[in-house]
C-alpha cells in the first residue's frame, strides 16, 4: 500500500516573517539636499515627503536650487505637504529675482486653495506691488469662494494701476453681477488710464452677457 504523506500543516499569519518597509532616515534625506550629484538631490526631495516638519529644509533647497528637474520635485513635494511652512516658503519664492522660480511659485500655490486663502488678504495688501500682482496671479486658477470678493476689493482699493488692471482681467473671466458698479467706480477712478478703461468694459460687457 502506498505511503500517503501528511499534508503540510498551515503556517498562522502570525508565524510569517514578512520584511517591514524600512522606516525613512530623514537626516540622512536632509543630508543630501545639500549633495552636489542633482539626482541624490532630487530623491531626497522626493522622498523627504514621507519626513515631518521638512519643509523648511525643502524651501531652504529650493531658494538655492538649479536644477531644474530638483526644483521641479522640490515643488511638487511642498504642494502635497502643504502645511503652514510649505505656503510661507513658497510666498518667499515670490520675492526671488528668479522669475522661473516666482512662476513656479505660482503655480504652486493656486493648488493649495485652502492653505493660501488665510493669507490672501494680507497678500493683497503686501506693501510691493509686485507682490500684489503675484497674488492676483494666484487668483487665476484658486478654487475658492471668495475669488471674486477679494478680486473686487483690489479694485476699489488698491492705489496701483497695474494691480487693479490684472485684477480686472481675471474678473472679465470670474466676474458676476456684484463686480458692475465697482468696475464703474474702476473707471471713474482712473479715468486718464486707457488700458483701464477697455480692460473694465470688456469685464462688464461679459458679465451682462452671462
Amino acid at each position: 500500500m502506498a505511503l500517503i504523506k501528511p499534508p503540510t500543516p498551515a503556517i498562522a499569519p502570525a508565524q510569517l516573517h514578512l520584511p517591514e518597509r524600512p522606516e525613512r532616515d530623514c537626516p540622512l534625506l536632509l543630508a543630501q539636499l545639500n549633495d552636489p550629484r542633482p539626482e541624490a538631490r532630487r530623491w531626497a526631495a522626493r522622498d523627504l515627503l514621507d519626513c515631518p516638519s521638512s519643509s523648511g529644509a525643502i524651501v531652504a533647497g529650493l531658494l538655492q536650487e538649479t536644477d531644474h528637474s530638483v526644483r521641479e520635485v522640490m515643488l511638487t513635494t511642498l504642494v502635497r505637504v502643504g502645511d503652514a511652512t510649505a505656503v510661507a516658503g513658497l510666498v518667499q519664492c515670490l520675492r526671488s529675482q528668479d522669475a522661473a522660480l516666482r512662476n513656479e511659485s505660482i503655480e504652486a500655490l493656486k493648488q493649495l486653495p485652502q492653505a493660501v486663502a488665510p493669507i490672501m488678504r494680507q497678500l493683497l495688501s503686501d506693501d510691493n506691488s509686485d507682490m500684489r500682482i503675484f497674488a492676483v496671479n494666484v487668483l487665476e486658477s484658486l478654487r475658492h469662494p471668495e475669488v471674486e470678493n477679494w478680486l473686487i476689493t483690489v479694485i476699489t482699493h488698491d492705489p496701483h494701476v497695474n494691480v487693479c488692471a490684472t485684477a480686472v482681467d481675471l474678473l472679465g473671466e470670474v466676474g458676476s453681477s456684484a463686480a458692475l458698479e465697482p468696475l464703474r467706480q474702476l473707471k471713474t477712478r482712473f479715468a486718464a488710464e486707457p488700458y483701464i478703461q477697455f480692460a473694465a468694459d470688456l469685464a462688464i460687457k461679459r458679465i451682462l452677457q452671462e
